[in-house]
């Protein structure tokens, strides 16, 4: 398995982690509260996450996370029921020192 996962943010989302040192957003529009964990994709399934659930958000406004998966409950799980593919999980706030690496995302 990878040693790092993905999670596309908002940067105002980010901002605030930042400040107050852990991220606990579990996708757009839910906190890690309402769902139970944070959603996030593997290299080769962020891009398409971008395309199903953040097209009509500008570029600017997202970041895409790098998160170094030590120490983290991370789970390899079906985001939805009837779903095969299986997507990374993180129970628990991320710690803003675990982003290894926060880059703009180019625009689609």
């Amino acid at each position: 398995m990878a040693r790092v996962i993905f999670h596309l943010a908002l940067v105002t989302d980010w901002d605030a982690a930042r400040a107050t040192g852990e991220y606990a957003v579990s996708t757009r529009g839910a906190s890690l509260a309402d769902v139970g964990f944070v959603h996030c994709s593997t290299d080769e399934q962020w891009r398409g996450v971008r395309e199903r659930f953040y097209a009509d958000v500008p570029a600017a406004d997202l970041v895409l996370l790098s998160i170094d998966l030590t120490g983290l409950d991370v789970r390899y799980e079906p985001p939805a029921p009837g779903v095969d593919e299986l997507f990374p999980h993180v129970y628990g706030p991320i710690p803003v020192s675990a982003v290894v690496g926060a880059e703009a995302v180019s625009p689609e």
